[in-house]
């Protein structure tokens, strides 16, 4: 039995489970931003004696902990090396850490790249390989799984496609990351600066915007989904950004499989997947065509929890 953590910037989740896609106890809280790491720390050793009362698990049972992270960190000194969501974590030893505070081994890794390993081994890429994971949520993440494995490159991260830099709609620096635009919150930023630039233009979302009320995505696709046009554009465009760095990983990877987790995939096949396969039709490189397909994700909010925990058993099962 494993413990699976996720640390992400809004979410913290800690499961339990022997690595068979089905977990046997969870525990989910909301990060408070301004307490910061050491909030978070502190809800991780409240949490843990909670989760296996819960689960009703002896601490004995547990052969070590994994740790997804939202943010990139080095597999030498098993520490976070960054969080783009809360300050403080910098050069932090998580692994040590946690290690500590629950009396067993752990291992630290990225929360995509763990999020990856859970849908290779249990969710949409059973089966296949190689698997190429994307989120997409405030920021973009990816991983890259190969027969089973996380691809790392020199041990400090890959496969992060939300980094990659695509040519920039008018008004902005002339490159952009792709996360910046085809994000949850570059599509929200999007559209208030398209209301902001165009009050007068017929849309459902107007009343939002002048109402001075935030625009999320969810807005977004569900006026998108009743015909407007103004909405369709402001997801589409996105779109073109997501296919155009997919493009990219097929060309340099040729991945068997894509799947596409996070917040905005849940905007479903109509509005996000039909259309951006489309995309990536038109623009892969051709000798590759047909050989990667896009599927939704199947784990739901709970994929980095699996995730860690498939972390922890590949390294101390």
């Amino acid at each position: 039995m494993f413990l699976g953590i996720e640390i992400g910037g809004t979410k913290l989740q800690l499961g339990v489970g022997p690595d068979d896609g089905k977990l046997r106890g969870l525990w989910r809280g909301t990060v408070d931003v301004s307490a910061g790491p050491e909030g978070i720390r502190r809800q991780i050793v409240a949490a843990v004696p909670d989760l296996l009362v819960e689960a009703g698990i002896e601490r004995g049972e547990l052969r070590g902990v994994g740790i997804g992270f939202g943010g990139p960190v080095d597999d030498a000194t098993h520490t976070v090396i960054k969080s783009h969501q809360i300050e403080g974590w910098d050069n932090f030893p998580l692994a040590e850490w946690i290690s500590e505070v629950v009396g067993l081994p752990a291992v630290l890794g990225n929360d995509a790249d763990v999020a990856g390993l859970a849908e290779a081994l249990h969710g949409a890429g059973k089966g296949l390989s190689p698997i190429f994971y994307i989120t997409i949520g405030s920021g973009i993440g990816g991983g890259f799984i190969i027969n089973g494995d996380i691809y790392r490159g020199c041990g400090r991260g890959a496969a992060e496609i939300g980094h990659l830099l695509v040519f920039a709609p008018e008004g902005m620096p002339e490159y952009r990351p792709v996360e910046a635009l085809a994000s949850g919150w570059g599509i929200e930023n999007n559209a208030r600066l398209f209301f902001k630039e165009n009050s007068e233009k017929e849309s459902s979302l107007q009343r939002l915007a002048k109402a001075g009320a935030a625009i999320s995505v969810q807005h977004i696709a569900e006026a998108a989904g009743q015909g407007d046009k103004t909405a369709r554009a402001l997801l589409r465009t996105p779109l073109v950004y997501l296919a155009d760095a997919i493009c990219h990983v097929i060309t340099l990877l040729c991945p068997r499989r894509i799947v596409i987790g996070g917040g905005v995939s849940l905007v479903g096949e109509k509005l996000l997947f039909k259309p951006l396969r489309r995309f990536v039709r038109e623009r892969v490189f051709k000798p590759f065509a047909g050989l990667t397909d896009i599927v939704p994700a199947a784990l739901g909010e709970e994929v980095v929890v699996h995730g860690a925990i498939a972390l922890a058993r590949k390294r101390f099962g």
